[in-house]
């Protein structure tokens, strides 16, 4: 081969792969909230279904490319918080240690502006982690959900 046709090809696989590249970085993120909701569940089932299998419950609850599916959680609030991000967090109790951890977005922070300890809400978002138990620490690690915003049914 020549160095011409070496140069030809080598220019277009490097923009071919700039091109995949710039079409995975500009790719338009996931609009959880204009999206579909696939399954509503309490939080209580949500976390005695983590702790029996959470295997189980990953094939339940995941995608096959990874991705949560839509969760809409109902649960009574036991505690509220901000993370360093400036996201509201809220906790929905279970029935163990464990809870479901709702972190809201920028967009969806004002939602928790008016709930309190105690409130019942439903809560539609995408579980990011689900809930286990650590027996060398003997403790509980919460269901983690993203991308949250109260439902307003």
């Amino acid at each position: 081969m020549s160095k011409k046709k070496i140069i030809i090809v080598a220019v277009i696989v490097i923009l071919g792969g700039v091109g995949f590249f710039l079409s995975q970085w500009f790719m338009p993120h996931r609009d959880v909230q204009n999206s579909a909701i696939d399954i509503r569940i309490t939080a209580e089932n949500l976390v005695a279904e983590y702790l029996k299998d959470a295997t189980k419950a990953n094939a339940k609850y995941l995608q096959a490319e990874g991705e949560s599916k839509i969760l809409a959680v109902t649960g009574t609030i036991t505690g509220m918080e901000e993370d360093m991000k400036h996201q509201k967090v809220v906790y929905l109790a279970s029935a163990t240690e464990a809870k479901v951890s709702c972190t809201f977005t920028e967009k969806t922070n004002k939602d928790v502006e008016n709930l309190k300890v105690g409130d019942k809400v439903s809560v539609k978002g995408v579980i990011r982690s689900g809930a286990t138990y650590d027996e060398d620490l003997e403790m509980y690690e919460d269901v983690i959900m993203e991308k949250c915003a109260v439902l307003h049914e």
